[in-house]
């Protein structure tokens, strides 16, 4: 997710859905006295193991409070144990947790656990696996299903199903940062990769290769794609789900974090009609998304907009969007050669990854379109080296580079938690802040290790840290003069252009984000 927290009525709809789903009654934890918790059915162990909490007995019937409505393990081993009738009443995972830790049943080590982990594995018989009628049993089925609908209410960008020799874990990413979220059997490896795949159109009975797909899930109101990967691995297939969120792509400009003065660049670098907006940084650092930041202002009656991405994650109505597939001969440079033959007044490229590509592109922009892309570089004048090593020449790039952006992403501190954070003034130095800044008082802010029911560990959704460096007529000189890349960047600075890490520490100072992550993102 990128620079928006999940809010509460997307969790509450996540239950929601859950619950009908299920036909369970939804319970809100934060309305039970838990000084009349009832102790002593289920001992401690069982409660974290499980991770399922009694609440209260009426009669021979037992209420419980789970996560997990697939959990049939947990509601049958409770039934076992006390004789009484257990009945699951479905809460939210988060709070569950909290109320498992202050009663005592378990800590930050608590694993989710949402199988029977005394399930004996069923003999190996390849066949019955790849046969649709094994990927399509109850329990799997059930349990992928709210997998996924948990990662959706969590926020997760992507989910992780990975085996290992000993033990199988799902891990989410969450606002950039992977967590391990629950440890089904690992007898289970093949049964969750098979149903997996089902779901994204893939061979079932190919292990030996990667595979990509496609898959969409009902999420209350809507429905939310994935795209899949699997990994054939030692142990087993790594399957990876990226959420497609289109909510993200229609962010507007004022959400993504700029400054004001950025924010001015990139509208003006969108006014024009030629020349090529660039946008850098790793994988995961939100690229994409400020790329249709812009093409949503774009995108317009009176203009024909054209993209060719690998893979396209979000089908916007109005822009003309092309799958690359280099195996048939349709890459980067094809796409870019067929959309100058109709008529375009606005190009996006995926990303500039050859020779032939970047000469296309520049060809394009100095030819009376808009062009935007992707580069993977570590800052702004980093791009501008990386496409002379391409072969480009520099008058190409003096000419038709119009403005480059470099970024990464930062999680926010939760402003319900976070908490004063002192540090002396000589590391404050070290860091990078000024002496004029130090001897004025900067406060800075940490996250709040056990977090509250707002955010996440103390963060709460995501920003934008940028660097913003049009192109003007001082950088050209310069570029014509084949500078390298620390004299671009020292007349950026010279000319004002703030970099990525002077950025970063403005949204510290602004008590957005700490200064731990900052150093994280950003060196």
């Amino acid at each position: 997710m990128f620079a928006i927290d999940p809010s509460a009525n997307s969790r509450n709809d996540a239950l929601l859905a859950t619950a009908r789903e299920f036909g369970l009654p939804l319970f809100d934890l934060a309305a039970f006295d838990f000084a009349r918790l009832q102790s002593g059915l289920v001992d401690q162990e069982l409660a974290r193991r499980q991770r399922a909490l009694p609440l209260a007995k009426r009669g021979e019937r037992l209420f419980v409070a789970i996560a997990d409505p697939a959990n049939l393990g947990a509601i049958d081993e409770i039934r076992f144990r006390t004789g009484l009738e257990a009945e699951p009443v479905l809460v939210a995972g988060d709070k569950l947790d909290e109320a498992i830790a202050r009663c005592g049943a378990g800590g930050d080590d608590a694993l989710l656990a949402t199988v029977d982990e005394t399930e004996p594995p069923p003999p190996p018989d390849p066949a019955a696996e790849a046969a649709p009628d094994a990927v399509e049993e109850a329990p799997v089925v059930k349990y992928v299903h709210q997998v996924l609908l948990d990662a959706i209410a969590a926020g997760a960008s992507d989910i992780h199903f990975e085996p290992y020799e000993s033990f199988y874990r799902i891990r989410l990413r969450i606002d950039g940062v992977l967590r391990e979220a629950r440890r089904p059997p690992s007898h289970w490896n093949s049964r969750l990769a098979s149903r997996l795949k089902v779901m994204a159109q893939m061979d079932v009975a190919e292990r030996r290769l990667p595979q990509d797909g496609r898959l969409r899930l009902a999420f209350a109101e809507s429905a939310i794609d994935f795209r899949a990967s699997t990994l054939p691995t030692r142990h087993g297939e790594k399957v990876v789900l990226r959420v497609l969120d289109s909510s993200t792509t229609g962010l507007s400009i004022d959400q993504l974090g700029f400054e004001t003065t950025q924010r001015e660049h990139y509208l003006a670098a969108l006014r024009k009609p030629q020349g090529m907006v660039l946008v850098t940084g790793p994988t995961g650092s939100g690229k994409t998304v400020t790329l249709y930041a812009g093409l949503n202002i774009l995108n317009a009656e009176d203009r024909n907009v054209a993209t060719a991405e690998d893979p396209v994650e979000i089908n916007v109505d109005g822009i003309n969007q092309v799958q690359v597939n280099p195996t048939v001969g349709l890459d980067f440079a094809e796409a870019l050669r067929a959309f100058l033959r109709q008529d375009p007044d606005v190009l996006m490229v995926g990303e500039i990854r050859d020779p032939t590509t970047a000469e296309t592109a520049v060809k394009a922009a100095q030819t009376g379109h808009l062009v935007l892309s992707t580069l993977h570089t570590n800052s702004a004048v980093e791009t501008l080296t990386r496409l002379r090593n391409i072969g480009l020449p520099a008058f190409s790039l003096a000419t038709s580079v119009t403005l480059i952006v470099a970024q990464r992403l930062a999680r926010l501190l939760c402003q319900r938690c976070k908490r004063p954070l002192r540090v002396p003034p000589e590391t404050l130095l070290d860091e990078g802040f000024s002496a004029a800044e130090v001897d004025a008082g900067i406060k800075l802010f940490d996250a709040s290790e056990s977090g509250c029911e707002a955010c996440d560990r103390g963060y709460s959704g995501r920003t934008g840290i940028y660097e913003v460096v049009p192109i003007v007529p001082e950088l050209q000189r310069l570029i014509l003069a084949d500078a390298d890349s620390l004299a671009l960047a020292e007349e950026a600075r010279a000319l004002g252009f703030e970099g990525l890490r002077r950025n970063a520490l403005k949204k510290a100072s602004q008590g957005l984000t700490s200064l731990r992550e900052i150093n994280r993102v950003s060196g």
